[in-house]
């Protein structure tokens, strides 16, 4: 059996997850990359997407992240995300609330819609996320 490393997924909420794992696949912003036991050092920023934890008993959590930061080194991983939840967590009927309320203000508005569409993208990815995970 592989040998495993220390990963944390922190958000400003507290500690969503602290263990040893085999690997971490995270949505960096120039595409999604995974973490191993000695990857290099790195410090990447994250993009709205899955995290995917092979923990050390090799079953495999999934995570809705909204951006935020990842560093390796020395065999230790940090996740800070701006909003992190896990996807047995997601409440599919908020989540389309949100993407509802999302497109009901893209129509409206005819300028300054980053916002909008980073809560439509947030809402957008838990509901895939919850809608692709194994035994849904």
């Amino acid at each position: 059996m592989p040998e495993t490393f220390h990963a944390q997924i922190l958000t400003p909420d507290g500690k969503l997850f602290d263990g040893q794992v085999h690997a971490v696949q995270v949505p960096g912003v120039n595409g999604s990359f995974e973490v191993k036991l000695n990857h290099a050092p790195i410090i990447s920023t994250l993009e709205i997407g899955r995290v995917r934890v092979t923990t050390k008993n090799s079953d495999i959590d999934y995570f809705a992240v909204s951006g935020g930061f990842v560093e390796m080194n020395n065999n230790k991983m940090t996740l800070l995300a701006e909003a992190a939840e896990r996807v047995d967590d997601i409440d599919v009927a908020r989540a389309e609330r949100a993407k509802n309320r999302a497109l009901e203000e893209l129509m409206k508005r005819k300028q300054d819609k980053k916002e909008i569409i980073l809560a439509l993208k947030r809402a957008e990815n838990r509901l895939k996320l919850k809608e692709e995970k194994p035994g849904n």
